[in-house]
């Protein structure tokens, strides 16, 4: 058998050549399949069934990473600077700090990937395929253009293949397509323009069998299946950069115009006072050391890091560190409907009975626990009316349901859910499946058809027995002669029909899918005669009303979002109408919002669409381009966009988002691989956690961020005015950077640590456009810098004016520096709360970090080798409560602050009440 250059590839698009011409085209025999020798050769060919998995950075790639920052440029700078000054030592200890800092950095991104390969820990999918005649069971990997595969209900389909024989086939296409009900196929051939969605005669990858059996002849393998297209777009998404990368990269900037203007400001007053050039540019130096918050690298990457790890302890699995942050920023939702708000699991909740009763079922899913209740109480197993029609509903039916096991505790649905769930009614109903299918045999059908929109059976131990027949309303009340009405039957009157129409419509508007089911007792059934047969002679049962349900947390989750400035927007692949109905209900869609399906939005014009997105709450029937459409209109109006799915249509919105959440359990690896976050649960619940988890994380990181830029700016000041007033520097070089390094870092990780202050959920997303350094964090600064930098440089003029030695004066100016810094953590734990309370044994982390500082700080002092390397010398220990009492100022100005702040707060709140 000599295959043409790419079997995969036809004259006409497969879905439009017959059975017999598609394997013509592929050679391969659908009675043998390949020989072995045959798939062997084509493997070699068209490679392993497998779609590439995305490249991991190398560790030295990843560790490069961590220098691409302005802030690190600098101390680059300086270390260059320092040793072409001959002060290696400082140069060094400079370089030091900076490879530690990417050390650290390049540890947690290894950790972020790592939780992620934990995520995969799934059985390799397996396929029935025939081979020289023989069935095997391969590795779906293994298959190649021109595999026969034999498909029956519960089989993944691992490659795009058309239909040769089908009988009662269904295929569940929810992840490619978003169409929640599972689709009818045949192998009929189409006409060529038929759409995706509409290939009955193709089986696609990623998609699985909901019921039925089928042969068919693999067309494409890999990246050129609609799954490996899809992946294509989204290896080419681009991935934008997260609203923190953009603030630290503009600081950064910021701080890189500030250190060359600091630079040139120094040599100008240094030269005009007669100093040497050397020393002006130590100072020099040192000025553009202070300016850098050395910090601020590292506790951002350990900030977002244990944001990742809390997430983590919360289902949350994150594949990049900055995505915790951006989470916390985000402004809009867009989420798929099915399996992700919904259930994705068929529930009847709602019966109607031809002599108007009405009846809710309660529960959810396919497990049996609930109960049917009628004005609130619970009806009778002895219902005979209710019963007659669960008895239908369960023997006009090919699906079943496979109770939990040793392997699996959940109920799990074999065949169409749609028909699973009519099963799950029943045994909440008290019938006994079994029994009842024993004492009423099936003898024929008429299988479901899209043309009719019914399907009947005919039960019974002898020729004439009861025939069900179940199907859409407007189709099967036109058969019904009578109605059901408690144990009697009555003439199928106009009222009685009106009263169906208006129940069907109620339930519709609940998005509800409708079901009428009827029987004819004591007949035969003709399936050469169809439907006709019946005409006027079947009873009326009721209608059943079922629906994917949401997940039961949802609602409150979405609730929380809306409390948090979130918009939650739904896109689905599924019905307009059913988007909407469930949207409204879970508080998503609310009065006055639009519904736009897929149609409408292709003809929509980008202005409208841009115009009108504040008001349109649901996206229904879209393809992927669409949702990319979608998401990149959102982040137009400078929106930070999440999207939320799991399915392989999901995964270029998911790559191109702000920050894509794909789900863990029902996600697809296409989305999974998109995504930036995977929520392990699947649980909706789970992304409003995150949210909460990715703000305390930037409320955590402003802390730090005040806290480091306090001790930048006091160090600036401190040594400028030693400049511009002729003083010797007080601090050193290699001391100003063991107060950016040690004595803050020793904090600032541990005030990461912080636990929720209580009302994250209360705030509004963090808007784009914010500055790293807010308003009122500068006003902040404004009162506890200039307070540091007054104590330590009038510290620093007192000491030198009483004659001390120079070394000690330094060490002391040194040390009452570290001790304000000490004070000022207690200080930024909290914009308003005060830090003279027990709140702080809260913090574990943060009491062992300033234990940790003074022990350092001692050594610092007290060691020789330290001595020399930091320029220091032991000081007697009574300074320290001079020290202490000098450095506590900054505590005492900003207590003062916050009290002033909590009466204004106070005062504010008190205001509308006045008269």
């Amino acid at each position: 058998m000599n295959p043409p250059s790419n079997p995969a590839t036809a004259v006409h698009p497969w879905h439009h050549v017959s059975a017999a011409d598609a394997c013509t085209q592929i050679i391969s025999d659908p009675a043998s399949g390949l020989s072995p020798k045959e798939a062997a050769s084509r493997f070699v060919t068209h490679g392993a069934n497998i779609l590439p998995e995305e490249k991991h950075k190398s560790l030295w790639r990843v560790f490069a990473q961590q220098f691409a920052s302005p802030l690190i440029y600098i101390l680059f700078v300086a270390a260059i600077i320092a040793f072409a000054m001959g002060k290696r030592g400082d140069a060094a200890v400079i370089l030091v700090v900076v490879f530690i800092n990417a050390l650290i950095g390049a540890i947690q991104e290894g950790r972020a990937e790592r939780s992620m390969e934990s995520l995969r820990r799934l059985s390799a999918l397996k396929v029935r395929v025939r081979r020289g005649g023989k069935e095997e069971i391969i590795e779906a990997s293994e298959l190649v253009p021109g595999d026969v595969m034999l498909l029956a209900a519960g089989d993944a389909v691992a490659a795009d293949a058309r239909l040769l024989e089908a009988a009662a086939l269904q295929a569940a296409e929810a992840a490619l397509t978003g169409e929640s009900l599972p689709v009818n196929k045949n192998p009929e051939a189409l006409p060529d323009d038929t759409v995706l969605a509409d290939r009955r005669n193709m089986v696609f990858s990623g998609t699985h069998i909901a019921a039925g059996r089928g042969l068919a002849v693999v067309v494409a393998t890999g990246l050129s299946t609609e799954v490996g297209k899809i992946a294509k777009m989204t290896s080419h998404a681009e991935d934008p950069q997260t609203p923190l990368e953009q603030r630290i990269a503009q600081f950064g900037r910021y701080l890189v115009v500030a250190a060359i203007a600091l630079v040139g400001v120094v040599l100008m007053v240094g030269l005009a006072r007669g100093m040497p050039f050397a020393e002006v540019f130590m100072v020099a130096v040192s000025q553009m050391v202070s300016m850098v918050p050395e910090g601020l690298p590292v506790a951002m990457t350990i900030a977002l890091a244990v944001g990742m790890q809390r997430m983590a302890a919360r289902k949350a699995i994150v594949r990049r560190l900055a995505a915790v942050e951006t989470l916390g920023s985000t402004s809009v939702i867009c989420s798929d409907k099915t399996g992700t708000l919904t259930k994705n699991e068929m529930t009847v909740t709602a019966l109607w009975l031809p002599d108007g009763r009405e009846i809710e079922v309660a529960g959810a899913g396919y497990a049996p626990e609930g109960t049917l209740l009628e004005a609130g109480v619970e009806v009778p197993a002895g219902d005979a009316h209710v019963r007659a029609l669960l008895e239908a509903a369960a023997l006009c039916n090919d699906a079943d349901l496979v109770r939990p096991d040793d392997t699996d505790t959940r109920w799990r649905p074999l065949g169409d859910p749609t028909e699973t769930a009519l099963l799950t009614l029943a045994l909440k109903g008290c019938v006994e499946l079994q029994a009842l299918r024993k004492q009423w045999p099936r003898r024929s059908e008429i299988p479901f058809d899209s043309a009719t929109k019914m399907m009947a059976t005919h039960h019974g131990h002898a020729p004439h027995g009861r025939v069900i027949i179940k199907g859409a309303p407007e189709v099967l009340l036109a058969l019904c002669g009578h109605a059901r009405q408690g144990d009697a039957q009555v003439p199928m009157s106009e009222s009685i029909h009106r009263a169906a129409d208006a129940a069907g419509a109620a339930m519709a508007t609940r998005a509800l899918r409708l079901l009428a089911v009827a029987e004819v007792n004591d007949s035969a059934l003709d399936d050469e005669a169809g439907f006709a047969q019946f005409q006027r002679q079947a009873v009326f049962l009721g209608l059943i009303g079922q629906m994917d349900p949401p997940r039961d947390e949802v609602k409150a989750a979405v609730a929380e979002c809306r409390a948090a400035g979130i918009r939650p927007v739904m896109v689905t692949g599924d019905h307009k109408a059913t988007g909407l109905a469930i949207a409204r209900t879970l508080g998503i869609a609310q009065e006055g919002d639009l519904a736009v399906d897929g149609r409408e939005l292709e003809l929509m014009p980008e202005q409208d669409l841009r115009a009108n997105l504040d008001r349109i709450s649901v996206f229904a029937r879209v393809h992927p381009a669409q949702k990319l459409r979608i998401v990149e209109a959102f982040q137009s109006q400078k929106k930070v966009v999440a999207m939320t799915g799991d399915g392989v249509n999901d995964a270029p919105a998911l790559a191109t988002a702000d920050v894509g959440v794909a789900m863990g359990i029902t996600g697809t690896e296409v989305a999974k691989g998109a995504a930036k976050i995977v929520i392990a649960d699947d649980n909706f619940a789970t992304i409003v956690n995150a949210v909460e988890e990715g703000r305390l994380v930037y409320r955590n990181l402003k802390k730090v961020v005040l806290y480091l830029f306090t001790t930048s700016m006091a160090e600036v000041t401190v040594l400028l005015s030693a400049l511009f007033f002729g003083y010797p520097l007080p601090l050193a070089a290699v001391q100003i950077l063991w107060i950016n390094l040690v004595t803050e870092g020793t904090v600032t990780v541990n005030l990461i640590m912080e636990p929720p202050e209580g009302d994250e959920m209360q705030q509004r997303p963090i808007s784009q456009s914010e500055g790293l350094l807010t308003r009122t964090m500068l006003q902040r600064l404004m009162f506890m810098m200039p307070t540091m930098a007054l104590s330590t440089f009038g510290y620093f003029m007192w000491k030198l004016s009483l004659g001390a030695p120079f070394a000690q004066v330094q060490t002391e100016t040194f040390t009452v520096l570290a001790v304000c810094q000490w004070f000022n953590v207690l200080n930024c734990r909290s914009e308003t709360k005060s830090a003279l309370n027990f709140s702080l044994f809260k913090n574990y982390w943060l009491l062992g970090g300033l234990l940790l500082g003074n022990i350092l700080h001692l050594a610092v002092i007290y060691t020789e080798p330290m001595n020399r390397i930091f320029h220091t010398v032991p000081i007697p220990l009574t300074e320290f409560f001079l020290i202490g009492a000098v450095a506590s100022s900054v505590l005492w100005v900003e207590e003062i602050r916050k009290w002033v702040a909590r009466r204004r707060r106070i005062t504010c709140s008190m205001s509308p009440q006045l008269p």
